[in-house]
């Protein structure tokens, strides 16, 4: 592998580590000082509970929802900076944003919504859409890879599935409509789809004649 191609994958994966890096300290830091700061997630249509549009996806319920949640967003984010590096920065802001706006305006009851899942569903979303959208030869690739890598997510948005467990799917679905709607908006910037003109690389080729003559002076 080429030297510019392992700075390109390492510099990929600097933001979705930190980001990674930082949800472990948080709950490290909760945990060892019992700060409860899942009180700080979202509650729908509350005042108080507006601020977790903003908390909410940097706290989790217990370690194993945090490790969850922690490798996809490190091989998702990795991906979309890696394929999609000049506008990552808007879609990951946007999907985080985006997503909490809308679980706290539509979702319903006073349960705590807390998690990076939706951010998760967010990446999904717009990974493989992007490429069926774009078809464009190195998306596409990410289109199938996602669906292999992720396809099983689709569960989440059926709560009674899981009758037990405190699943939000409110931001799981908002966060894959995130992900389709910016894929969509974006689907101008990025990698595109070479449009190949087989007129003009016709018309400069050799005449059919050419290659018996050349082959004729090097006999």
């Amino acid at each position: 592998m080429a030297e510019p191609e392992k700075k390109r994958i390492f510099m990929s994966m600097v933001i979705p580590m930190l980001l990674v890096l930082a949800l472990w300290v948080i709950k490290a830091t909760d945990t060892l000082f019992d700060l409860d700061l899942n009180r700080f997630g979202l509650i729908p249509l509350s005042g108080r509970g507006a601020i977790g549009i903003v908390t909410s996806p940097l706290l989790h319920a217990d370690w194993s929802h945090l490790f969850a949640n922690s490798i996809p967003l490190l091989i998702l984010g990795t991906l979309l900076f890696y394929f999609y590096r000049d506008i990552a920065w808007m879609i990951l802001g946007l999907i985080y944003l985006i997503t909490g706006v809308w679980v706290w305006t539509f979702a319903r009851g006073n349960g705590i919504h807390i998690g990076a899942s939706g951010i998760v569903y967010g990446l999904v979303s717009f990974l493989f859409f992007s490429g069926i959208i774009r078809r464009e030869k190195s998306t596409m690739v990410i289109t199938v890879l996602v669906a292999f890598l992720y396809g099983g997510l689709i569960w989440g948005l059926f709560p009674q599935l899981f009758p037990r467990q405190p699943i939000s799917w409110e931001s799981h679905l908002m966060g894959l409509l995130a992900g389709l709607i910016l894929a969509l908006y974006y689907r101008r910037q990025g990698p595109q789809k070479n449009e190949h003109d087989w007129g003009e690389e016709d018309s400069e080729e050799d005449p059919p004649d050419a290659y018996w003559k050349k082959g004729t002076e090097n006999q």
